[in-house]
């Protein structure tokens, strides 16, 4: 029988600890192989929480799935600070380009709900509010309106 394992390791710097070790251990696979295979394949992601989803086949097969870290993560690498505001709606913590948040959109949205990148950039938009990033120097909640008036239409088809 198959096993599944899925977590959220730090990209490139997974290790033999926990959450990994302790739920492959008992599958009799190598985990050192496993975490150096996890920290090649997410090493582009360093610094950030990135989704791993690890199977072992009955053969002991191992494949690693990576995912792609979540929007609030790519949104804080993008600004360029660790943490996300403990008052978003007072203290502002960085501002994010509309560019940024359009390229964020396109990574993210085979994951997301949206089918379209107009309302993914606004899921990327909303994750601003609750982190405490402005957009293009303007309040989030700004520029969905601008967003849906249209006023982004030019910055959306690029």
């Amino acid at each position: 029988m198959a096993e599944t394992v899925e977590v959220l390791v730090p990209g490139g710097r997974a290790t033999a600890g926990p959450p990994i070790g302790p739920a492959l251990g008992p599958l009799g696979i190598n985990v050192k192989a496993v975490v150096d295979d996890i920290n090649k394949k997410t090493a582009e992601f360093n610094g950030m929480q990135v989704p791993v989803k690890i199977e072992v086949d009955d053969k002991k097969n191992v494949t690693i799935s990576v995912g792609i870290p979540p929007t609030t993560a790519l949104v804080m690498k993008e600004v360029g600070i660790e943490k996300g505001s403990a008052e978003p709606n007072s203290i502002i913590v960085g501002d994010l380009p509309i560019e940024a948040a359009v390229r964020i959109a396109r990574m993210k949205l085979d994951d997301m709900l949206s089918y379209e990148l107009k309302t993914a950039v606004k899921e990327v938009i909303g994750t601003c509010v609750s982190v405490g990033v402005t957009v293009d120097g303007k309040k989030p909640k700004e520029i969905l309106a601008a967003i849906s008036a249209g006023q982004y239409d030019s910055v959306l088809e690029a």
